[in-house]
């Protein structure tokens, strides 16, 4: 879930869960990969988001509003 989208206003919103993709080789250890708003996968820290554990139900609705 984003927590913090200072310099991100169009792409993160706060309170927003956000699908995690799988890091390229070349990803920081401090970095995460999301679909953003845009629908496109990009790094950002992870200072801006919290790990959530969804039930199965709400982990497809995020899916699904991604795909």
């Amino acid at each position: 879930m984003c927590i913090e989208n200072r310099g991100y206003e169009g792409s993160l919103y706060v309170g927003k869960v956000y699908q995690v993709i799988r890091p390229e080789p070349h990803d920081g250890p401090s970095d995460v990969r999301v679909i953003d708003e845009e629908g496109e996968d990009y790094l950002y820290s992870t200072g801006q988001f919290v790990p959530v554990a969804l039930p199965p139900a709400a982990k497809r609705a995020v899916l699904n509003s991604v795909a």
